[in-house]
Order: C-alpha cells, then structure tokens, then sequence
C-alpha cells in the first residue's frame, strides 16, 4: 500500500468514512465507520477506556477494509489521521501508551486488527480526507 493520497476535487463516492473521538490522551475512545455521502453509519464501537484517537482512527480504519472486503463493495476509505493512515502501511498499531487491565479488550482488538492486516489483501483505495477543502470528515463525533 502506497501512502495516501490527498484528492482536491470532491470527494470519490461512494465511499466509506472513517473516524475516532477520544476524551483525554488517554481516555475514553470510540470509533466509526459512515457512508460519506449520506451519514448513514454502518459500524460503531466502543467507548472504550484508556485508549487514543490514533488507536481508534487506526481501528476504524482496519474494520472499514474488513467491511468493505465482507460485502464486496466498490467502494474507497477515507481517514483524516495522517498517523492511522502511516500505521496501516505498516499493519502494526505503533501506539505508546501502557496496555493495561483497562484497556485490554482494546489491546486484544488492536492485536486482532493487526492479524487481520497480516492475513488479508485488500484493493480498496484509502484516501486522506481534505478536511481544509471538504469540511470534516463524515464520521466526525462533532466533538471539538
């Protein structure tokens, strides 16, 4: 996978958007996945204790291959997080935060995310969302 380009014409659709809200570094995160261009949410998870926005940005990226994979959909990803985005290419979570007893069903998720990242080929393009040009990112919590 090639580093994710940023498209400044509208965005490609259809397409499935991606994204995290986290309250406090670390704190309580979830994380979804919405058609970008009706809102329509098609997974959501969470919240979770003691995780990161780049943790769930991360995650909802993995499920939104995983989804898009399952049923069969031509469809493209888009992400806001630059970092989640670098994290796929590497199919591993470089998060530094302390696993603990917490946070461990995220952990055991992030595990489970990275085992699927290494046993799985996907063709899905994964674009960055132009948030400068498009406003926020569909999946966006409204939460700044």
């Amino acid at each position: 996978m090639s580093k994710a380009p940023v498209t400044t014409a509208k965005p490609i659709l259809p397409a499935l958007a991606v994204d995290a809200a986290c309250s406090g570094n670390p704190g309580v995160m979830e994380f979804r996945g919405v058609i970008a261009d009706t809102g329509t949410e098609v997974f959501h998870r969470g919240p979770f204790q003691q995780g990161t926005n780049n943790i769930g940005e991360f995650l909802a990226l993995v499920l939104g291959l995983a989804y898009i994979k399952k049923y069969n959909l031509p469809w493209v990803i888009y992400s806001d997080s630059v970092t989640a985005l670098a994290w796929l290419r590497e199919k591993r979570c470089k998060t530094k935060i302390e696993w603990n007893a917490q946070n461990q069903d995220l952990f055991l998720m992030v595990r489970k995310a990275e085992m699927w990242l290494h046993d799985n080929t996907w063709t899905t393009p994964i674009y960055k969302w132009n948030t400068k040009a498009w406003g926020e990112i569909p999946a966006d919590f409204g939460r700044k």
